[in-house]
């Protein structure tokens, strides 16, 4: 006996909520009734039946037939819902649910939190890319500097990483410089270098191609670092 009602639970099946649904009805205006409902026709969807009548809905919630109607009513006139024309395999035509327009507003919502995301993102990296130029210069930048640093990232469109990377490739090089990072800016640019990796290796090589010149070198404990001169280029 709980075989078969165990047996009977596993035939009910499972419906699939879209996560997204869940955690932003609230941003789509929707209370809990009305997310409830839209879920039962999901459930129905599902199941094979596409346009179950209110008082089919109502009878798997707390709601009677004719509050079911007028939310149904509501959830079509917000753009949550929509009626639309279909047919069978004999060509007879009938009416069904579609939870496309419910699907359009949550895919905007996904997108735009989305770009909100990626938007806050750029700019902690914007504000990382300042403190990481005060941090190497050892002091506040000047009005000039903070133009310069605005003028790469707004005007030449180089990601902050990049900037970084040139940053970092001034420091091995020993020149230490707004105009020495903006010539190896322009020449990673002109060479179509979008990344930290191209910039890197675009560096070491033209680094491991230089002769060891010890005017150039910088002081270390062990060996000296050649280094590739970019305003000489």
């Amino acid at each position: 006996m709980n075989k078969t009602i165990m047996l009977k639970w596993l035939k009910e099946g499972n419906i699939s909520i879209p996560t997204t649904l869940l955690a932003h009805y609230k941003t789509l205006n929707l209370n809990e009734k009305e997310l409830v409902l839209l879920l039962q026709i999901i459930s129905f969807l599902e199941k094979g039946n596409d346009f179950p009548t209110p008082a089919e809905l109502a009878s798997y919630m707390t709601i009677d037939a004719i509050e079911c109607h007028e939310l149904l009513s509501y959830l079509i006139k917000k753009g949550f819902l929509e009626i639309i024309d279909g047919n069978n395999e004999n060509g007879i035509r009938f009416e069904q649910y579609s939870l496309d327009p419910l699907w359009d507003k949550l895919i905007d919502i996904y997108l735009f939190l989305n770009k909100k995301e990626e938007a806050q993102h750029t700019k902690k990296e914007e504000t990382d890319l300042y403190s990481c130029f005060e941090q190497e210069f050892g002091r506040p930048l000047s009005p000039f500097e903070i133009e310069t640093l605005g003028m790469w990232l707004d005007d030449d469109q180089h990601e902050a990483v990049i900037i970084k990377a040139a940053l970092r490739e001034s420091v091995i090089s020993g020149k230490l410089n707004f105009r020495y990072i903006d010539r190896i800016l322009f020449e990673w640019k002109k060479n179509g270098i979008k990344t930290i990796q191209q910039a890197k290796s675009y560096g070491k090589k033209f680094r491991q191609n230089q002769p060891t010149n010890k005017a150039n070198e910088l002081p270390s404990t062990n060996k000296s670092v050649p280094f590739y001169n970019w305003l000489e280029q």
